[in-house]
């Protein structure tokens, strides 16, 4: 029996593709959002940085192109209308496969019936829905079809494609960024699915009140907003009533969902803005980016740990008490978890961010770390060596050795680091906070150890 290149039989009845957005778009019940997808490339609404003539996206949509893309972007945006508007277009196959729903064995159905399609000079277009779903095996099998173009993959993700495609397949595929829609963009679609027959057909108005709720409660969603506008127009007309204002819509929004991807891209991008706003001495920024975890379902845990590593990181000898404050904050959390634990995490937020700011304490050991690794590390000098075993004497060690309690200001002078790197600097203490002090102290210890040449680093 002849197979494909993927081991399927050429005369085995194609399976059939696990429904995904695109498949019911026809059902009676439809939602809003579903309905008012745009169905040319022209009336998409935002992307103008990848919608410009003769764009690879724009190619894309008007089937002028072969070239597999990922499409990247948070939720809302565009993704699947692309899809739909490259499912209108040509003379290709279509064909939607949902990675939640789909296994190896649907995508190996899919590809060999692609095949046989293409033998009779029809090619076909593959829509992969929340392709960073898929693993590593499913993405194996996509691998030889992308790379022969026996399909035009289009794939969807709200993670970066970098954490969770993988790179043969990346590499075979051009990445498109998708931006959150601005609110002018999700207005344009609100007065669409207003007016137009297919949406709400003029039955509603809306008041300028209920309008700005909706855009703010969108968060640049697409979806999110005619979600909301559909919901409202619903409790709108369980009321008898046409009109739809600012109290119809908070009845119908229990509140704005964040958009935040606990193990995705959001994860690491929130956490980043976090760590920077602190840093930068932002402290409301701080606490809003806190706020967001915490809604968002962070693991308080992962929070107060980063919270601790900045605080020596950061802070460090400018303001030592802040890391007693971060440690304390990372113990509440274990004591007793949120919600109440977020005032814990809030005053170490506040604490860092307010902090007079250093990075001496990060750059000391990663200087002598730095010394180590390349060689520079000497042997210990006789004096300081342990001499409490047996013979040990009879090697010089200990010998010489003064107690530094028994020197005048509790300071012996005397060689303490390895010949070769006698003079060597690591800690280089800031005037900021408690280190302009540290910086004083630190010149008086090294003129009592003799000490006034140092080793520029």
């Amino acid at each position: 029996m002849d197979t494909d290149l993927f081991g399927n039989p050429l005369d085995v009845p194609a399976a059939a593709a696990p429904g995904g957005s695109l498949s019911t778009a026809g059902h009676m019940d439809t939602p809003l959002a579903v309905r008012m997808r745009p169905r040319t490339v022209d009336e998409i609404v935002g992307q103008d940085h990848l919608l410009a003539p003769g764009s690879p996206l724009r190619r894309l949509a008007e089937g002028r192109t072969a070239m597999s893309v990922f499409l990247w972007g948070p939720p809302g945006v565009g993704k699947t209308t692309i899809a739909a508007v490259v499912s209108a277009s040509g003379e290709r196959r279509f064909v939607e496969l949902s990675a939640v729903t789909a296994g190896v064995k649907e995508v190996r159905a899919v590809l060999a019936e692609a095949q046989r399609a293409l033998a009779h000079g029809v090619g076909t277009v593959l829509f992969v829905d929340e392709v960073h779903r898929f693993s590593k095996a499913q993405q194996d099998v996509l691998l030889p079809a992308v790379e022969n173009r026996l399909v035009t993959l289009i794939a969807a993700t709200t993670e970066n494609p970098s954490f969770s495609v993988i790179s043969p397949l990346l590499s075979r595929s051009l990445l498109l960024t998708l931006k959150p829609l601005s609110d002018d963009d999700i207005g344009v679609l609100l007065d669409r699915a207003l007016t137009e027959e297919r949406g709400l057909a003029g039955q509603y108005t809306v008041t300028a009140e209920a309008r700005a709720a909706l855009l703010r409660f969108a968060g640049g969603d697409a979806r999110r907003a005619l979600t909301y506008l559909e919901e409202a127009a619903a409790g709108a007309a369980a009321q008898g009533a046409t009109g739809i204002d600012a109290d119809t819509v908070s009845a119908a929004v229990d509140k704005a969902a964040v958009r935040y991807d606990r193990d995705g891209d959001q994860h690491y991008d929130v956490i980043s803005a976090f760590i920077k706003s602190l840093r930068g001495s932002d402290v409301q920024a701080g606490l809003h980016y806190l706020a967001r975890m915490i809604e968002a379902g962070e693991d308080p845990r992962f929070i107060a740990r980063r919270l601790v590593i900045l605080a020596s990181e950061d802070i460090g000898m400018a303001a030592p008490s802040v890391l007693q404050t971060c440690v304390a904050a990372a113990q509440a959390v274990q004591l007793i978890g949120l919600p109440e634990a977020r005032i814990n995490l809030a005053q170490a937020v506040i604490a860092c961010a307010m902090a007079p700011k250093s990075n001496a304490v990060v750059k000391a050991v990663d200087a002598a770390i730095t010394d180590v690794r390349a060689g520079r590390i000497g042997t210990v000098p006789p004096h300081l060596r342990d001499a409490h075993y047996p013979g040990a004497k009879q090697h010089g060690h200990g010998q010489g050795y003064l107690y530094a309690h028994d020197a005048e200001h509790g300071v012996a002078a005397q060689q303490y680091l390895p010949d070769e790197l006698a003079g060597a600097r690591y800690y280089e203490p800031t005037d900021h906070g408690n280190e302009a002090a540290l910086a004083e102290r630190l010149r008086l210890l090294e003129e009592l150890l003799g000490r006034t040449e140092g080793r520029a680093r």
